[in-house]
Formats: C-alpha cells, structure tokens, sequence
C-alpha cells in the first residue's frame, strides 16, 4: 500500500498518480522516500515496460513542501533523489510525465528527469527557487541547458519566470501539448506505442542516446560498448522480431 501516491498497473504499463492534492502535490522527504521504493519496483518488474507519472487535483507537481520543512517535520533520506527519479540514472525504461498543471522547482526538475513530458494545454513550468534564496539543486539546473540549450534555460533559470504548455514545445523540453481532458488518453497512447517496441531494444536505444550525450565525439559514442546493446543482442526477442516480419504478424516479445 502507498500513502502518498496511487499506482495501476495494466498491458506493461505502470501508473503512478501523485496523491497530495491539497498541496499542489509538493512533496515531503516521506513522499520521496515512498516513491524511491515505487519506482525501484518499477526497475525490478520484468512485466512493467513503461511509467507513467502525472498529479491528482489541479497541479502535477508544487515541488519542495515547504510548509512542511516550516512544521518541523522530520528529515528522511532519499538517495534516488526528489519524486524517486532526479537521480536515479541506471533506469533504462521509459517513464513519461502526463503534466496535468502546476510543475514547479523539484516538480519540473521530476518532469525533467522522465524520458518525455506529456502536457496540458493548462500546464506551466518554473524553477522559482532564487525567488525564495534556493536554487534547483535536484538536477534542474543540470537537465535544462542540456535539454534546451544554455540560453534559453538561463532565460528561465535566471528569472523563474513561469512557462505555459505551448511555450515550453517551443523551447524543446515538451514532447506534445494535448487539451485537457485528453492528458491521460495521450500519455497513455505513447505508452501503448512504446510497448509495441521490443522492450529490450527500448532499453538499449535509451542507454545509447544518454550516454552518447557525455561523449566526446560522435566516434566515440558510436564505437563505445554497451550492456543493454550486448543482451539486446542474445535475447529471444532478437530472433522474434525478424521472424514475426517475415510471416506477417505482430511480435511476441517477451523482455528476453
């Protein structure tokens, strides 16, 4: 059972809804800590190929619950960083943010850290924290200029200006701008699209356009070694995906 999250899981597809509406959806260090073990179960689960992350009510994610720090509540640790995600860097499945409203500080820098980010036609985005004498130290300030280009992040870093839906595809970091009442069915159809993908040539496709992010040179990348290449290679899918083509029928993949 989960206290501060709803989770469903259907056709390889995980969802997981935050559950603090009366907040905004901020999260404390129990809801981090709650959803680290969340999203670990979603490592763990052969069956569970893509995550879904969106918010109850009207925000997605408030960020940091500061009225919480403010209440004297207690500190617990978190290592895979803010919403399980900002620094968890060895999953190689992929988790789309459905960004129903309000993503700010550490909720942006969640939606940041998902593969794609699904929006509202009513979603907005900011890294307010110098606003309040912070900085977005949970990987904002990593991911956007990498995300969008150092000039445009700083134009919101510098600033904590908010951001709606349309302007935030224009700058790159939204996948797709859908009305509101269609959020859910639109994460959803991307998911379903990636599940009809070989679930092991999604991992290694990930783990090669991250890493060749850090690279050097395009060489470099191209000619570096990988893991998930390497058991894309001898898996059952492998031979699956060729043959299904060949007799003209959808493949059995299997994730092995």
């Amino acid at each position: 059972m989960t206290e501060y999250c709803s989770i469903s899981k259907k056709d390889h597809v995980m969802t997981v809804s935050l559950n603090r509406p009366d907040r905004l959806n901020a999260l404390h260090p129990p809801a981090n800590a709650e959803l680290g073990e969340v999203f670990d179960d979603f490592a763990k689960d052969n069956d569970m190929w893509v995550a879904i992350l969106t918010g109850s009510g009207r925000g997605f994610c408030a960020g940091n619950d500061l009225r919480y720090q403010a209440e004297g509540g207690k500190k617990v640790p978190f290592p895979k960083g803010f919403g399980g995600l900002t620094s968890r860097f060895d999953l190689h499945k992929p988790v789309i943010a459905a960004v129903n409203g309000v993503a700010m500080g550490g909720g942006f820098e969640i939606a940041l850290a998902c593969d794609l980010i699904i929006a509202s036609e009513k979603a907005t985005f900011a890294l307010p924290e110098p606003k309040v004498g912070l900085a977005a130290l949970a990987g904002g300030l990593n991911r956007l200029p990498r995300q969008i280009g150092p000039k445009r992040a700083l134009g919101m870093i510098l600033t904590g200006r908010h951001v709606p839906a349309a302007e935030g595809y224009d700058l790159g970091f939204v996948t797709s701008v859908v009305s509101h009442d269609q959020l859910a069915i639109e994460a959803l159809d991307w998911a379903k699209k990636i599940c009809e993908c070989a679930p092991l040539s999604i991992k290694a496709s990930m783990e090669v356009a991250y890493a060749s992010l850090d690279e050097a040179s395009l060489e470099d990348s191209m000619t570096a070694r990988y893991d998930s290449v390497n058991k894309l290679f001898q898996s059952e899918d492998f031979v699956e995906g060729p043959k299904a083509f060949s007799e003209k029928r959808r493949p059995n993949w299997k994730g092995r």
